[in-house]
This record gives structure tokens, C-alpha cells and sequence, in this order.
């Protein structure tokens, strides 16, 4: 951090619009794709994706001068290690996020005011995300493919942890289960998963297997009765009342052996870099928040859990 001019760290974080777009389009026009079988001319590209050859050639020069594409050539391409992220074949979710980052979440931040706390995705789309991710199913499918993605590891942590073999793990808000899949790969035989969630959610139920089922419903209003509760990604999509609501309804579902894993960040204090905090602006227009250490503790404590570990990724908690 201390190598980079001040005037460079200012410049990078103002042409990050530029840049998140960018990748939005290429993302969408699936020029990783395209390039997966070696270097093409833009020309060719531009032909098959319908878009304009000169300002398509000047987005990929852009995203090359930091790594994404190279230009062998004048107006020839080729993928880097970092473009070929965007391949459908290879593991993550980045040309769903760059999608998402590209189109509505970007329309939402550029909303963003400080004069209030009000979600500017509401303001922009006059809805909320979640009644715009109903009404749109293109989106929902991406949305739900972006939040698939990256489970290994933490599928890895929750296995790493005692488990008897023989519990109900529930999965709330667990979209198509790529989590729980993951995690039962690693985990005791006996264990069996619910993957809970709306019933809008783009899932093949066919693909969970014999120890996986899926139950549709809300976690406002109630939740399969379960041994552990998990919540990926879940809780920082809300602010502090409704995830309340979301805990209480989990804890009045529970017994009182049950236990809550939450794969969350934990925003550290300090000036050291740190996704989570770039990312509680996304939360911020969208009508959610990441949360800090303090802020956790609170949070599970109001809704009648208590903290029994906490480290960025996985707090772990019981009912009390």
C-alpha cells in the first residue's frame, strides 16, 4: 500500500465505475468464452456477439492494462489466468457477479446519498431487490448461480467442526444447495440436509441426492425443524430489524441443543484493507449491512443466541 502515490490510489478508485462495467459487458458478451481455444481478432468477436468492433476493442485494451484479456496483437485478444475466471467451466460465480455488478447493483450505488439511510435500490427500481429478483427471472437465475458459487471452502470449515453423524443440518435461505452438496461430500455419512428457501429459487432438485431435500417456505414466518442452522451469506442482506426477525424466527424453530453456524464476514477494526468494507456499500443500497464484531454479538444476543466462537467466515452460536 505504502509502494502506491496517492495520486495513483485516487485515480484507481475512481475509474473503478469504468472498470466494473466494463467487466459487466465482457461478462455478458462472454468473450472468455469466445477465447477459450486461443487468441481471436476483435473483429471476429464483434461479429459473433453483435456488438461494436472499435468500442469493443477499446474495452478489452482497457481491462488487458491491468490484466484481464492481452493484446498480442493490434485488435487480437487472447485470456490471462484472470479472464479465464469468466469461462463457464471454471469453478466460481464471477460472470454472474460481474453481471450483477455491471447492471443493477451499479444503477442502485450510483443512488447512493448520504443525507439518508433509505435503500437507493428502492428508490432507483421502485421496489425492493428481493420483489425485483420475483419479478425478473433472468436475474434470479443469475443471482442464484452467483450465490453457488466459491462453497468449497466453506463447506470445508463447517466440516472441519464435531458433528455427531447423525443431524438434520437446514440450510435456510440456501438457494440450490451447492453449500449443502458440498459440505455432505465431506461430512458423516449419517448427516442428512434440508435446503430452505423460496420457492422461486432456480434449483434442480433432482441433482441433491438421497441425503439433501428441499422445502420451500419464508424465514420470516418459520424454518424446518433442525439439529443446526445454517446461514450463508444470508444475514448482511438485511438491516438489523429484519435479520432480527429472520434469528427469532430460526430460534422459536429450534431446540435448545440446536446450534447456529453463520458464514459471515466480520469487518475488522483499522485502515487495513478489507472486501467486507467496500461491500457494506453494496449493502447499503440494497438495504442490508456488514457487520463488526460488537455489532454480531448484539445482534445474536437480541434475537436469544449466544456467541460460542467468532472469526471472519464462521461465527458459531447457541441458543440460550
Amino acid at each position: 500500500m505504502s509502494d502506491v502515490p496517492p495520486e495513483a490510489r485516487l485515480w484507481d478508485l475512481m475509474r473503478g465505475t469504468m472498470a466494473t462495467k466494463a467487466l459487466g459487458i465482457a461478462a455478458d458478451l462472454e468473450v472468455a468464452e469466445a477465447l477459450a481455444s486461443g487468441p481471436r481478432s476483435v473483429q471476429e468477436l464483434a461479429r459473433e456477439n453483435g456488438a461494436d468492433a472499435e468500442t469493443l476493442q477499446r474495452i478489452l485494451r482497457a481491462l488487458a492494462s491491468d490484466g484481464v484479456f492481452a493484446e498480442e496483437a493490434p485488435g487480437v485478444f487472447r485470456n490471462t489466468e484472470a479472464s479465464d475466471f469468466f469461462r463457464r467451466d471454471r469453478p466460481g460465480s464471477w460472470p454472474e457477479f460481474a453481471h450483477l455488478f455491471g447492471g443493477a447493483f451499479m444503477e442502485a450505488i450510483a443512488q447512493m446519498d448520504p443525507r439518508t439511510s433509505e435503500p437507493m435500490f428502492h428508490r432507483h427500481f421502485e421496489t425492493d431487490f428481493w420483489s425485483w429478483l420475483a419479478a425478473n427471472p433472468d436475474e434470479r437465475r443469475t443471482f442464484d448461480l452467483a450465490m453457488a458459487g466459491g462453497k468449497d471452502r466453506s463447506a470445508e470449515r463447517l466440516a472441519a467442526l464435531e458433528w455427531r453423524g447423525d443431524e438434520v443440518v437446514v440450510d435456510v435461505g440456501g438457494g440450490n444447495g451447492a453449500l449443502l452438496r458440498a459440505f455432505l461430500e465431506r461430512a458423516p455419512a449419517g448427516l442428512h440436509g434440508i435446503v430452505f428457501d423460496l420457492p422461486e429459487t432456480v434449483r434442480d432438485e433432482t441433482a441433491l441426492g438421497d441425503r439433501l431435500s428441499f422445502v420451500e417456505g419464508s424465514f420470516f414466518e418459520e424454518v424446518p425443524a433442525g439439529d443446526a442452522y445454517v446461514l450463508s451469506a444470508i444475514l448482511h442482506d438485511w438491516g438489523d430489524e429484519r435479520a432480527t426477525a429472520i434469528l427469532r424466527t430460526i430460534r422459536a424453530g429450534a431446540s435448545a441443543r440446536s446450534r447456529l453456524l453463520v458464514i459471515e464476514s466480520v469487518i475488522p477494526p483499522g485502515n487495513d484493507p478489507n472486501g467486507a468494507k467496500w461491500l457494506d456499500l453494496l449493502m447499503l443500497v440494497i438495504g442490508g449491512k456488514e457487520r463488526t464484531d460488537p455489532e454480531w454479538r448484539s445482534l445474536l444476543e437480541t434475537a436469544g443466541f449466544g456467541i460460542d466462537e467468532i472469526e471472519d467466515g464462521l461465527i458459531q452460536a447457541s441458543c440460550r
